[in-house]
């Protein structure tokens, strides 16, 4: 397996977007597979960053339980790895708890979780997480699917006053002026072809202003930004 299709399954194996199949085959390679077992924790130290974007939050009991109870069963033994551990977190209780204390599965298992009904997993590049101007807690999560496309996705939408409506926007450094990527709908995911703008980069700004109710009069912001975030590479 070359070096890029192993980045590519190891991503896909953090991002729990592999058949159970599929996981259990990379759970038993990584033991004896060095350069795999290297991905997967660099893709891990990648998107741990993302647990610190928000505060604990306690689970509801009943939560826990449907989550224990939609994981699969596990007959056979995990297979031996290296200290410091490999463990695909998308079958630990353990890792879910974490996650749903620190707020991450709000911020990136929302992606990919059929439980909320969202679109099928991709294979982000880009990820941006809008958080509010003064906050740290995300309101929405920004992925791209492909260079020209891209996801919007709701974790805690704010209400929008009467009359207005959210307008969505990116600028890249160089641009003279923000684009509008169109009216957004609260609480609702979107994808957007973004075929007529430059391939998103790092560090691109993407923001949710509020504005009049059929969007901004100028074609630029002009009322006050509800949730705002620059894009990270992944």
């Amino acid at each position: 397996m070359s070096f890029d299709e192993t980045q590519q399954l190891a991503a896909d194996y953090v991002l729990g977007t592999l058949s159970a199949g599929q996981r259990i085959e990379v759970e038993e390679r990584l033991p004896r597979d060095a350069m795999l077992r290297t991905a997967v924790q660099q893709w891990e130290a990648k998107l741990q960053p993302l647990t610190q974007l928000v505060e604990p939050v306690a689970p509801s009991p009943a939560l826990w339980q449907r989550i224990e109870n939609s994981l699969p069963a596990r007959p056979r033994a995990a297979p031996a790895v290296k200290p410091g551990g490999l463990i695909h977190w998308w079958n630990s209780v353990a890792f879910w708890r974490f996650a749903a204390a620190t707020g991450f599965a709000a911020a990136s298992v929302m992606a990919i979780a059929p439980s909320v009904g969202l679109f099928a997993p991709a294979r982000p590049q880009f990820m941006v997480v809008l958080v509010a101007p003064q906050g740290t807690a995300p309101g929405w999560v920004v992925q791209t699917s492909s260079p020209q496309r891209l996801k919007l996705i709701p974790v805690a939408p704010e209400p929008v006053p009467a009359q207005r409506s959210l307008q969505f926007w990116t600028k890249a450094d160089g641009w003279t002026a923000p684009v509008s990527l169109g009216l957004v709908e609260p609480g609702k995911p979107i994808e957007i072809p973004l075929d007529k703008l430059p391939p998103i980069q790092p560090n691109q700004l993407f923001e949710i202003t509020v504005e009049p109710y059929n969007g901004s009069p100028t074609g630029r912001p002009t009322g006050p930004i509800q949730f705002i975030g620059r894009s990270v590479q992944l």
